[in-house]
Formats: structure tokens, sequence, C-alpha cells
């Protein structure tokens, strides 16, 4: 059976591009480009919590990348280095070797470095630490938004969602529907370039990784306003395309988790720029509403101009598991 280091020797340790010194030693050496600032952010996947312990391991070894990633792309910041943590059952030479496979996968696509991490026995439970440049004063937080300016989403929020119905067996899909849905549950697809795009156009971004109304709630009462999203914008037709009816599309949109797509604000006048983006990057964004001056407080406005106010919480680990 291998040991610990075995493991990280065969399957973890990578030629770096970035890194003055990367695995193999008690700390990596890393040099920030000059006039940079670092971004930083952690995320833990859980098995049971956020993964199916059957899930291919090579899918979980590229989403447990890009969720963090997706975290740098709702920054406007470049990724650059990663440490992974693993809390494995047993030492399965097999699996460790298709989840690395997956994870450097991911690494490769956005030009990242695997610096360093940890490995140990225990239940299963994968941690990436992520590190990121974005030049000084251009980073976009949650905190930036103003009252009048719109509110965009990118790509196709809610087909993560499905995907995980699906493998509940709660929803039944068209074939190409489920492929899809399923897609993007394992292998979400980060925005770092159009988080790279949105430098001085956003005024305030973040990703859906507990559904869009709970995580647009964080934007709101960091930027100290509200919203109002029309429901005639919203990108429910492809979902209904997939097979799902409409209150499960609906559903899934405006509720559902795991979509990490980018929801930003941007004023009025950036309307034209934002559609010349989406037609370089080959990526929908999609203006699905307003922001008000009315702090926290979020509405939906139906095809009759009626608004109905909406419970902004999303997905929470500690309340959805309380008995």
């Amino acid at each position: 059976m291998p040991s610990e280091f075995d493991l990280i020797r065969r399957y973890f340790t990578h030629e770096v591009a970035h890194t003055e010194l990367g695995v193999g030693d008690d700390a990596a050496l890393l040099a920030p480009r000059p006039g940079m600032r670092l971004a930083v952010s952690t995320d833990m996947l859980v098995a049971g919590t956020h993964f199916f312990a059957d899930t291919d391991p090579c899918d979980l070894g590229w989403k447990t990348l890009a969720v963090n990633v997706s975290d740098l792309a709702a920054m406007g910041a470049e990724p650059r280095w990663a440490v992974l943590a693993l809390s494995l059952p047993r030492a399965d030479e097999a699996w460790v070797a298709d989840f690395a496979r997956g994870f450097l996968e991911c690494a490769c696509r956005f030009g990242i470095d695997l610096i360093g991490g940890d490995t140990t026995r225990g239940p299963l439970n994968l941690a990436v630490t992520i590190f990121g440049e974005v030049p000084e004063g251009q980073a976009i937080t949650r905190a930036g938004a103003h009252p009048e300016d719109d509110l965009w989403v990118s790509g196709q929020p809610g087909r993560a969602a499905l995907g995980l119905a699906v493998l509940r067996n709660q929803v039944t899909l068209s074939p190409e529907g489920r492929s899809a849905c399923l897609s993007a549950l394992h292998r979400p697809q980060p925005r770092v370039e159009l988080g790279l795009g949105l430098r001085g156009v956003a005024s305030a971004m973040l990703d859906v990784s507990d559904g869009l109304l709970g995580d647009l709630a964080h934007l709101l009462e960091r930027s100290g306003v509200g919203a109002i999203i029309d429901a005639a914008a919203l990108p429910i037709g492809p979902l209904v395309a997939c097979g799902a009816d409409i209150d499960a599309a609906r559903a899934a949109l405006l509720c559902g988790g795991d979509d990490y797509e980018l929801i930003f604000a941007a004023p009025a006048t950036a309307r034209a720029h934002l559609a010349a983006t989406a037609g370089s990057l080959g990526l929908a964004l999609t203006r699905i509403g307003v922001l008000t001056d009315q702090a926290g407080r979020m509405f939906i406005r139906d095809h009759a101009g009626r608004l109905s106010a909406q419970d902004p919480r999303g997905y929470d680990h500690f309340r959805q598991h309380a008995p």
C-alpha cells in the first residue's frame, strides 16, 4: 500500500510555471507580480454533503479545484496557485490517480500551479486554498453596487440543480438535457475570462454556489441595495427544453446551487459593452433586473408588473441539516 508521500510524489507533483518553490519542501515560495494584490479563497468538499461517495473521481478532481477558481473569477482575479489537503478513508491508488488527473486538468486549463498541501487518513474530505492576483484597486467585491444598476447573470443557472435532481430521481429529463445538466453539476466551468473582462465595468459581483436568490442577498447586504428581478427576463426556457416542467425549472434557476455562474451589477451605460463581451466570449449574459434603494429587499416582478417579495435565504449547511 502506498504511503501518503508516495501518493503526493506520484500524483500531485507537477511542473510549475510561476512558482519559486513548489511541492516537496516545508512551504512554497511565491513571487506575486509587481502591482498585484493577492486574492485568497478556500473551500472544502465533504462526501455526503457536497457530493455522493460514488462520484467519478476524475470529475470530482476537476470540481474540487473549479469551485475555488470560481471564487477568484467573481473578484476579477487571475488564478495562479493552489494547495490541496486530502482526507482519504484508505490509500486507493486507482481512485487517487483519477482524482489527480481531473484536478490537474482543471489546473492546466486555468494556468494554476499546485504548490503543496497535505494528505491524511479519515472521512473523505477535499480542501483547497487558492491564490490569485488582481491589479491594485481593480478587485470586484460584493460591496460596490448602486441603485439603478442593472443586474446580470452569466450562462445558464439551474442546470446543476436539475442534474442533482436527476441523481435523486426527482425529475426526468430528455437524454440531451440529462447529459447537459449532469455535466454542469460535475464539471462546472469557472467564468475566469468573464471576471477579468468585467474589471472596471461591474460595480459588484459574486458567484452562484448556494442559489441565485440566496447569493444575490449577500450582494444586496454588502452593497446596501435592493433588487427587482423581472420574471420575463429569467433564462428558464433552456431548462424547460431539457425536459423540466416550468415549476422545477424556476426552482432550479432561482434556488438551486452549484452553478458557479457570476451574478453582477453594472451601470446601464455598460449594456453595449456587455453585449460585445458576451459575443466575444461566446457566453450568454442575461440582464435579469435592476437594483433599488430599498436595502436588502428583493422582489420578483411578474408578467403583469406585480411585485412579490422573496425570501432570499439560500442553502445553509447548518440550517439545511437541522432536524
